[in-house]
């Protein structure tokens, strides 16, 4: 049982780098320094977007809208830091 508790910690250590990188590439997006059109940042840019828009796509539809702003990366990692803080203080039950 512990290896399915670190198998879960990891897979939330992914989400987490995967929203993370998400929207430190939109930020460089968003002030140019990296293209769209290129092609390799198209591909990684529509990757995580196709990733993560399944766990954006609820988030947004609870969220009062904010004008140019979107919260849902930092409500999924709130999310993510409470599903990891709720399986550490339960390790015992995977021991």
């Amino acid at each position: 049982m512990t290896s399915l508790f670190q198998i879960l910690m990891l897979l939330l250590d992914v989400a987490t780098f995967f929203i993370f990188a998400h929207f430190i590439m939109s930020w460089l997006i968003n002030f140019q320094v990296l293209n769209i059109r290129q092609p390799l940042v198209s591909q990684i840019w529509y990757g995580l977007q196709r990733i993560l828009e399944p766990l954006y796509g609820p988030i947004r539809r609870v969220l009062p809208q904010m004008g140019g702003l979107d919260l849902a990366p930092l409500v999924a990692l709130l999310g993510i830091y409470i599903v990891r803080i709720i399986l550490v203080n339960n390790a015992a039950a995977f021991l």
